[in-house]
């Protein structure tokens, strides 16, 4: 594997950030076994069909929860030098428009599974592109659904999180992905 050859041989300064979308085989985490810093996956979904229908991969939840039990595996303990992470595992999650089910049974599953875990939910979704076949997609999430994942949350215990406020996402916050500033 080419990126496990070439942190073998580059002593980084700064810790190594594996930034993935949660989508990975076990396999492929073993080879960086010792390698890796910090794991930044998502966890996006837990259902097949909504990960059929927004990602194309029915088996997304069948991939990620191995995954990320082998992340959390390799750096069983979240380590800071002050408010920055040196080692450790942080699990991403996007809350989506008419998606709070989803995102509750991610938050319950982190929990059981991963209790500790600091968590990243995000609430910056803002539609773009063509989103004629998800009608649900084309609106951001409201207050509601927002505070609805926060009381679910509380309710777990989760107190190692991030949590990105409801405002986040606005149109501005999207780069014109044109190359500018390269």
């Amino acid at each position: 594997m080419q990126l496990a050859d070439f942190l073998y041989k580059y002593n980084c300064p700064v810790p190594v950030v594996y930034n993935s979308g949660g989508y990975e085989r076990v396999e492929t985490l073993k080879a960086l076994e010792g390698l890796i810093d910090i794991y930044l996956p998502d966890l996006k979904y837990v259902s097949a069909e909504k990960s059929l229908k927004y990602s194309n991969a029915e088996d997304y939840f069948q991939y990620a929860a191995p995954a990320l039990l082998e992340m959390r595996r390799q750096n069983p303990q979240d380590i800071y030098d002050g408010e920055l992470m040196k080692k450790g595992l942080i699990v991403r999650h996007l809350i989506l428009p008419k998606n709070t089910k989803n995102s509750i049974a991610v938050l319950q599953w982190l929990n059981e599974n991963l209790p500790g875990t600091a968590v990243s939910l995000m609430a910056q979704y803002t539609p773009c592109g063509d989103l004629t076949n998800f009608p649900e997609l084309q609106r951001r999430i409201t207050e509601r659904e927002y505070n609805k994942i926060l009381d679910c949350m509380d309710e777990l215990g989760i107190e190692n999180a991030f949590v990105q406020q409801l405002d986040s996402a606005e149109e501005k916050f999207i780069p014109p992905f044109d190359l500018t500033g390269v």
